[in-house]
């Protein structure tokens, strides 16, 4: 089974039914040579109009992402339409703007919340406390129709998907360079513009922590999903999902075809400098978190294959190194496992998964690692 880019269009029994079958080391293998992209995100100059459009002055200081990537990376080819993205911030939202290069602009779906991925859209997915759990989900088309959903954890890990968690005072507008719904002509493409109040978004982040300070980083993602379409009689015609699956575009690549894995999202890095001045610093408990979720990925394919997980980390064939030590704690129905990091300054950090790929980071002391 696929896991599609917006993950709600199947059954939920597939899921359920499918989840230690479609997780494994391979999957990790080409997850882990992935550096999930930084961007830096800067307070806004002056309130911004949501018409699509992006032309107030803020959004021409605000630095665009690197161009969008098949979700697999360069195991696909690019593109065969530019996309790329930026972002801003004031006291009150977190913006969003993204232009589409599209010689065909259409969509169908009219209803909130309906299952947007269906037409073509752009997605953003975001998990302030970067642990892999309690994330929100947000997809719009052309026809300005949004969905939103929140996750307790991925759909890999059990979801659920909580549909329709739609955010209170939350903006959205399309702009067309072209003509909607007319495969007559040929158009340049589509931009949206999304504004989310930092109110909604706080009950995804620690307290106290929407809008961030200075410097704090979350973990987003960004995808396009692009159907492909046969023009007849002057109408777009989707072509069959089973012949021709969709591509996903992402900012940040995630190894596989799945926008559910939060470890690959990419990290905002919010600024209150001057556009331009801030310069983005890499998460250094980045090989921690890749080790940890190296240790999840050997217990799922463990316990794919012997029904249970591993005791020991040499089990799993994985060991401590020089920077990073791993220890693993067997649990009833699980485990946890922990990575303390040495960092160039001497000092140390420690973080933690549990067998539904929740990452958390250790505060004071802990008599876990030994």
């Amino acid at each position: 089974m696929r896991f599609w880019s917006g993950g709600f269009g199947v059954l939920a029994l597939c899921f359920c039914t499918c989840a230690f079958g479609d997780v494994t080391a391979s999957d990790w293998a080409k997850m882990l040579p992935i550096t999930p992209r930084g961007y830096v995100c800067y307070r806004a100059k002056q309130p911004l109009v949501i018409d699509g459009k992006a032309d107030e002055a803020s959004w021409a200081d605000a630095p665009w992402t690197e161009d969008f990537v098949d979700i697999e990376g360069s195991a696909k080819p690019a593109p065969r339409f530019r996309t790329r993205a930026k972002m801003l911030w004031d006291d009150q939202y977190l913006y969003v703007f993204a232009e589409m290069e599209e010689p065909h602009v259409w969509g169908t779906l009219k209803k909130k919340n309906d299952i947007i991925f269906y037409d073509n859209d752009f997605e953003v997915f975001i998990n302030p406390m970067g642990d892999n759990h309690n994330y929100y989900e947000f997809e719009m088309n052309a026809l300005n129709t949004i969905w939103e959903l929140t996750l307790d954890k991925p759909y890999r890990d059990g979801g659920p998907a909580h549909h329709g968690t739609n955010l209170d005072g939350l903006k959205s507008a399309v702009h067309v360079d072209g003509t909607l719904n007319d495969a007559s002509d040929k158009d340049r493409g589509w931009s949206v513009e999304i504004a989310i109040l930092w109110k909604g978004l706080a009950r995804y982040a620690p307290a106290g922590a929407a809008p961030p300070q200075d410097g704090k980083q979350w973990r987003l993602g960004f995808s396009r999903v692009e159907w492909l379409v046969n023009m007849v009689d002057g109408k777009y015609q989707k072509l069959p999902r089973e012949q021709h699956p969709e591509d996903n575009w992402v900012w940040s690549p995630q190894g596989v075809i799945d926008m559910h894995r939060p470890e690959r999202w990419g990290y905002v890095q919010f600024s209150t400098a001057e556009p331009g001045k801030a310069e983005f610093k890499p998460d250094v408990t980045l090989p921690a978190r890749d080790a940890l979720m190296g240790v999840y990925y050997a217990q799922r394919e463990f316990r794919r294959t012997t029904g249970k997980y591993a005791a020991t980390l040499a089990d799993l064939h994985l060991q401590s190194t020089d920077i990073i030590q791993l220890s693993l704690m067997p649990r009833e129905n699980g485990y946890l496992a922990g990575a303390r990091i040495r960092l160039p300054d001497g000092s140390t950090r420690e973080l933690r998964v549990s067998e539904d790929s929740k990452l958390t980071e250790v505060t004071g002391s802990d008599p876990f690692i030994k």
